[in-house]
């Protein structure tokens, strides 16, 4: 057989697995919660793994080894920065959003907590939150979609737009039928694939030229500028490489796998699973790009461009059924993404403007049945984008990380350590963030040249902070939640009856606020009808 027939059979077999979880996870999702949440039953391993393998992406097997190839280990600054912000989430962010979002009204999405957090009768900054998740998060999956049917097109010879729809339609299938526990588990599967790969291409490249020291030798004999790490740095472009760790403390497809974690003092093992994975993932990225300096000397000829080092590698190095994997390992990435921020948009139009909008009950099934609508309603929009993609698209996604993490960082940093925050000092905030990142973004030179994420999280930080003194007014039910989700944090052995109490003390809703649990019937209902809007 030839080898690009093996590839596609390492292809179907690589989807069909993708498809299995998608239904085995669809016999085990009967509710909002399940579909959303995963009923917060996800291990630790499971989170760790599939909050690296959405939250990388491509990037880390394209363009980061691509980047490092070019222009030599100072790009590896922004790993370090991502590592070092995945670290800080996870410590600080992870166990006490777990325990406080169970506490505050089990709150299932990022803008709900905030909205029930904050006790924002009017839900103005729950349903802007859910707008800003809908508006980046739809680009960002046609940008995903983009670069399926751009690898297709470039792996196999394949039609740009049947690779883009095959892509499309196996990662929305999975999605839409199996729901958070499909896109977790899928995540997971997809991240130990990115791991093996990012090990297995530099191993096999570093003993192809001969060792280690050859390989460095290598990479002199082309530029040993390539392994100074901070050849041509500037002070604004080694900020600015760093401060790409920021924007994890307000990426909505990354920090919800916190709240689905069983407890959250499992969120230990799962900082060390994860690290551990990012370690080995970005090490492997940079020793791949190393070994392509070393073996195609910077030719220009060897390579189509400088993201397909990876690929090229694995074609070369291996069998083609093995290369096969290697490719397989570059879907993973995308189709890893692009599920979860299919799930999180989707979670924000039915949980935080739907549901805030129509006020009305649903029951499980409706629920559950209105969430995969919405999947498949994105995912449309998304594919249409994707179909002819243009500079617009590609131009607003690179501003998406900067903009999550400006505008929903610091408020949830916030949100989790300082009980005196206000709904109109985080609404606030979360504006000029945004704002902030949009107008610094789109000026260069001087001091512009700063990656907008900085500017962007010390203004939205500020501004919540000085709006939020200036108008904080105590309020009993707030105090509880606050020391009930910091006590639970410490010790969960008795959460069920700390919930309890906290529920006792917001059960006759002194403040106007409507809980979420009046929006949802408990019990499935026989005909399980959407309402009428």
């Amino acid at each position: 057989m030839s080898g690009t027939t093996w590839q596609i059979i390492t292809m179907i077999i690589y989807f069909l697995v993708m498809i299995g979880i998608g239904l085995w996870a669809y016999r085990r999702t009967s509710d909002v919660d399940d579909y959303m949440l995963g009923g917060r039953q996800l291990n630790p391993a499971v989170a760790a793994l599939s909050a690296g393998a959405s939250d990388m992406s491509g990037w880390l097997l394209m363009g980061l080894p691509g980047a490092l190839y070019l222009s030599g280990v100072f790009e590896f600054w922004i790993a370090i920065g991502l590592t070092v912000g995945a670290w800080l989430n996870w410590k600080f962010v992870a166990p006490r959003l777990r325990s406080y979002t169970e506490v505050s009204n089990n709150s299932i999405t990022v803008p709900s907590f905030l909205d029930s957090r904050l006790r924002d009768s009017s839900h103005t900054l729950r349903i802007i939150s859910g707008f800003i998740i809908l508006f980046y998060f739809t680009f960002y999956v046609s940008s995903g979609m983009v670069a399926g049917g751009t690898f297709f097109e470039g792996a196999f010879g394949v039609n740009y737009k049947v690779g883009m729809l095959i892509i499309a339609a196996i990662t929305v299938f999975y999605t839409l039928v199996g729901g958070f526990l499909a896109v977790s588990y899928t995540d997971a599967m997809q991240g130990f694939l990115m791991l093996l790969a990012l090990v297995m291409v530099p191993v096999m490249g570093i003993i192809y030229v001969g060792g280690f020291d050859n390989m460095l030798e290598g990479v002199r004999s082309v530029d040993p500028g390539l392994l100074e790490p901070l050849k041509g740095a500037t002070v604004m472009g080694l900020i600015s490489a760093v401060a790409w760790g920021l924007g994890y403390f307000g990426q909505p497809h990354i920090i919800v796998r916190f709240m689905a974690l069983r407890n959250p003092k499992e969120s230990t093992s799962a900082r060390r699973i994860g690290i551990g994975w990012m370690l080995l993932a970005v090490f492997g990225a940079l020793l791949t790009a190393l070994v392509g300096v070393a073996i195609f000397k910077h030719d220009k000829s060897a390579l189509a461009s400088s993201e397909q080092v990876f690929i090229v590698l694995g074609q070369m190095l291996f069998h083609p059924l093995f290369a096969g994997f290697m490719l397989a390992a570059i879907l993973a990435a995308i189709m890893s993404t692009i599920s979860s921020q299919l799930l999180v948009s989707s979670s924000a139009f039915i949980e935080d403007v739907y549901m805030t909008f129509t006020k009305r009950k649903l029951s499980a099934k409706a629920g559950v049945l209105l969430s995969r609508i919405s999947v498949a309603g994105i995912a449309l929009l998304a594919g249409g984008l994707a179909l002819n993609p243009n500079d617009t698209i590609l131009g607003l996604v690179a501003f998406a990380w900067a903009g999550f993490g400006a505008s929903f960082g610091p408020t949830i940093i916030l949100a989790l350590y300082w009980r005196k925050l206000t709904g109109f000092g985080a609404l606030a905030g979360m504006v000029m963030g945004a704002v902030t990142v949009a107008v610094w973004g789109n000026i260069a030179g001087g001091m512009f040249d700063l990656y907008e994420i900085v500017p962007g999280f010390v203004v939205n930080l500020v501004v919540t902070v000085v709006i939020s003194k200036l108008i904080y007014r105590p309020n009993p039910i707030v105090e509880k939640e606050f020391e009930t989700a910091l006590e639970l944090t410490k010790d969960w052995s008795r959460h069920v009856e700390a919930v309890a109490e906290v529920r006792e003390v917001t059960r006759h809703n002194p403040d106007g606020y409507e809980p979420r649990s009046a929006t949802l019937v408990a019990e499935d209902d026989s005909e399980g009808e959407l309402p009428a809007t």
